[in-house]
């Protein structure tokens, strides 16, 4: 099955795409070169499978290999249970923002299981590991800024400290979703004394007035906040 399903994936390889998804990738160096249409089309077909078999036997050699184990979780029918199991022994391979954020993506039966996930995520949430941690603040920004969440979630940013630049890049990221969807709380724990480093808070400010959905007064006092 392994070697079925990596000669399937190298028959895919588009060399001038291997070239712009090591730009944009830039701390990998074993990408093949495979987009993502395709390896969303593989994942379907292994996820009506023997996914099990497949996952339990898949090599890592490969970007697109890794990826391709993210994606396959995001399309089985599986208890809930189960698919945490797969995703903690997933989690630890996950060595990029591309596979992290893709991944999180795909796991959309978080929704039918906010609290039972909300739990399995607070170890990640203060990981020393750097992709650990953006798996466990993307998770936070995709599935959990809403109301009953806000406060939360803002409390579990403001605590994370960690000097890498993909897990400040995702704080920033998180803060911006959060002020898109929740302004009132967003801009008050802003404003107050916080935790988050210059570059990270500067960098959520950014986001925010980048955003097309808020309004030039807002921009104007976002603006005047701006750490020095």
């Amino acid at each position: 099955m392994h070697n079925t399903i990596r000669k399937q994936i190298f028959e895919q390889i588009d060399t001038d795409y291997q070239k712009f998804s090591s730009a944009l990738i830039p701390t990998n160096e074993n990408i093949l070169g495979v987009r993502m249409p395709a390896l969303r089309k593989l994942a379907k077909g292994i996820a009506k499978d023997d996914w099990r078999t497949y996952l339990q036997t898949v090599n890592d050699e490969y970007f697109e290999e890794v990826m391709l184990q993210g994606l396959v979780m995001g399309y089985v029918k599986v208890d809930i249970e189960e698919l945490l199991t797969y995703v903690a022994k997933f989690v630890p391979k996950i060595d990029n923002w591309s596979v992290c954020d893709s991944f999180c993506s795909g796991l959309k039966m978080t929704k039918q299981h906010k609290e039972r996930v909300w739990s399995f995520l607070q170890p990640y949430v203060v990981s020393e590991n750097e992709y650990e941690l953006r798996f466990g603040i993307v998770m936070l920004l995709i599935y959990y800024i809403e109301r009953d969440y806000i406060d939360r979630v803002l409390g579990l940013l403001d605590h994370v400290q960690h000097e890498g630049y993909y897990v400040k890049m995702a704080v920033a990221w998180a803060l911006s979703s959060c002020f898109v969807k929740l302004p009132d709380p967003t801009l008050d724990y802003l404003a107050r004394e916080n935790s988050l480093d210059v570059f990270t808070y500067n960098k959520a400010l950014q986001k925010i007035t980048e955003s097309m959905r808020v309004d030039q007064e807002t921009k104007q006092v976002l603006r005047s906040m701006k750490r020095r």
